[in-house]
């Protein structure tokens, strides 16, 4: 989606720039039953070098929501550094810094803050990465570490422009 002309510094991000649905998906984490959700996911410009991020998860059978988080990418100009700042409905915010090049994303978390009362075990680490893949589909990961659990894959999913 883009809103406004593509700020020069996002060119190396210009393949996110869209919305995109889950065509696969797969939840895990060594405390809990795999799942599988759907989700939608965007990434506007609006002319800056940053874009707009949002994520609408939802129970593939219910239908019910599941998980929301928004957000900002920013690229450092002149560079593949980029920054997410995420918040998620469940009390958490993640900055995660990391870099772009040739159609793939990653970052770590570098900062994570959450609600006073949210409940534990509290996320002490969050990895992600976003892949342009074959038949330009987009896949992602996110790896997760709680005080509990060391760092894991805990989503996996493949997406299709829409």
């Amino acid at each position: 989606m883009q809103k406004g002309p593509v700020h020069e510094a996002l060119k190396p991000l210009c393949w996110l720039i869209g919305k995109w649905k889950s065509i696969k998906t797969e939840g895990s984490y060594p405390t809990i039953q795999p799942f599988t959700y759907r989700d939608e996911i965007k990434f506007e410009s609006i002319g800056q070098p940053i874009l707009n991020y949002s994520s609408t998860t939802w129970h593939p059978e219910k239908g019910n929501p599941m998980h929301l988080e928004s957000g900002f990418l920013r690229i450092k100009p002149g560079t593949n550094e980029i920054a997410f700042m995420v918040s998620h409905n469940f009390g958490l915010t993640t900055l995660e810094e990391g870099c772009v090049c040739n159609n793939e994303l990653t970052c770590k978390s570098t900062q994570i803050s959450r609600m006073s009362f949210v409940k534990d075990p509290s996320v002490v680490a969050i990895e992600r990465s976003f892949k342009l893949i074959e038949g330009g589909n987009l896949e992602i990961e996110l790896l997760m570490e709680t005080v509990r659990t060391p760092l894991t894959r805990h989503l996996r999913a493949v997406y299709e422009k829409v």
